[in-house]
């Protein structure tokens, strides 16, 4: 398993910002050091171990981009039309040579068959016309046009795929084009999680006048599992300091990552606070962002540890700002910043200047083709449905205290926040 230290998170201030949470754990955390091989079709969403350089060049030989006729450029009137022989014809995957093309001469060729010798240039099939043995062509065609050189995909012996890089379909499909079956990838991290609470029961089971269901617990679970993570599912643990700082202790002994929601604010019943620190290290617990302010990091026996809110909006947005480029860290994968895109605001909205805040919105297109966030119109932290009746995130930063309607501000899609 990766082993923190457990001053590898150290900060003093009382309020941490996001960036600032970010930057400790690009420092600091360590990926997993355990590697394995893995068939292609099982390796999407695994993260690359080492550089994979390529065995072959891509193409491994000259070839024709389209259908068409393959000429000497050479032979090609500038001023007008030219008449070429007609000598032969080449296609895709023949075992036979190519033939060699001479002077005044064009070979029927197609898409990615084997450039003939002599031929330089490829004319696509409807910009030619056919007369008896011969072909006529156009003026105007550029030196090369439609020809596919040899490695100008890729060289022999370049960097396919970097150490780092989260394999998604096309990485696959470049694997399987240089002839590999199998890929060195990391381990994935093993994460435990589990839901706190005395009023948090199983779905399935009765419900009681005061209790409410665990969502948490499988908001988590999937997030996790979009993520690539080996998620345990540990359940639903009471509000007992003791009995939850056993339950930290023996998950963090066999997993990279403990993962708990709820019980991480100041209440009388919040407890995670303490059970953290009585086997482990605590190294903070409130972050400058809403929602979500009580965020617990830790270290405990040499895994990572974060508690996260109660609220599932918190819980939702806490975990794609700090849990997931943790996670992505522990993976070994490069965590590249998500950028938001700019949208125009249909809402008015005011907050704190020092924390960034993130707002649900739904997208629309106004009446001139420009696209619109729209805010929900509840914006308790426990109402789930502002997730499911929205696209994603307005991010507000610190420093920015208003939004008027018709200003513009940064959207993160859901799709790109938990992918």
């Amino acid at each position: 398993m990766a082993q923190l230290s457990d001053d590898c998170f150290a900060f003093g201030g009382a309020l941490l910002p996001v960036e600032e949470a970010a930057r400790l754990m690009a420092g600091h955390v360590p990926p997993v050091a355990e590697t394995e091989a893995v068939a292609l079709a099982d390796a999407v969403g695994r993260v690359v171990a080492g550089d994979v350089r390529s065995p072959i060049a891509l193409p491994p030989f000259d070839n024709s981009a389209v259908d068409g006729y393959a000429v000497r450029h050479a032979d090609i009137s500038p001023a007008g039309e030219t008449r070429l022989k007609l000598a032969g014809r080449v296609q895709a995957g023949t075992s036979a040579a190519a033939p060699t093309l001479g002077k005044g001469e064009a070979i029927r060729i197609f898409t990615g068959a084997p450039m003939p010798a002599g031929a330089d240039t490829i004319y696509m099939q409807e910009d030619v016309r056919a007369d008896a043995d011969a072909v006529i062509v156009p003026a105007g065609l550029k030196v090369g046009a439609n020809r596919r050189l040899s490695g100008e995909d890729l060289a022999q012996g370049a960097v396919a795929l970097p150490a780092g890089r989260r394999l998604g379909p096309q990485d696959i499909a470049l694997a399987a084009a240089i002839g590999l079956t199998h890929l060195e990838v990391r381990r994935r991290p093993r994460v435990a999680v589990f839901s706190t609470g005395d009023e948090i029961v199983e779905p399935g089971t009765p419900l009681g006048a005061t209790s409410l269901y665990d969502a948490n617990r499988f908001l988590l679970l999937a997030l996790l599992r979009e993520l690539g993570a080996e998620a345990h599912d540990l359940g639903i643990i009471r509000d007992d300091p003791a009995m939850l700082a056993r339950a930290i202790a023996s998950a963090a002994e066999s997993h990279d990552l403990v993962l708990t929601s709820g019980g991480v604010s100041t209440g009388e019943a919040d407890h995670v606070k303490a059970a953290v620190e009585k086997v482990g290290k605590l190294v903070f617990w409130r972050l400058a962002i809403k929602p979500g302010r009580p965020v617990a990091m830790g270290v405990v026996r040499g895994a990572a540890f974060a508690g996260l809110p109660g609220n599932p909006v918190a819980v939702f947005v806490t975990f794609v700002h700090v849990v997931r480029p943790l996670l992505l860290r522990l993976s070994g994968a490069d965590v590249v910043p998500i950028a938001a895109l700019p949208v125009r605001a249909a809402f008015k909205y005011r907050k704190k200047k020092g924390r960034r805040e993130y707002v649900r919105v739904g997208l629309r297109r106004a009446a001139d083709g420009a696209i619109e966030a729209v805010k929900h119109p509840q914006e308790g932290a426990g109402v789930l449905t502002s997730l499911t009746e929205t696209d994603g995130l307005a991010e507000l930063p610190e420093d920015r205290v208003e939004v008027e309607l018709g200003s513009t501000v940064g959207f993160l899609s859901y799709a790109t926040l938990v992918g």
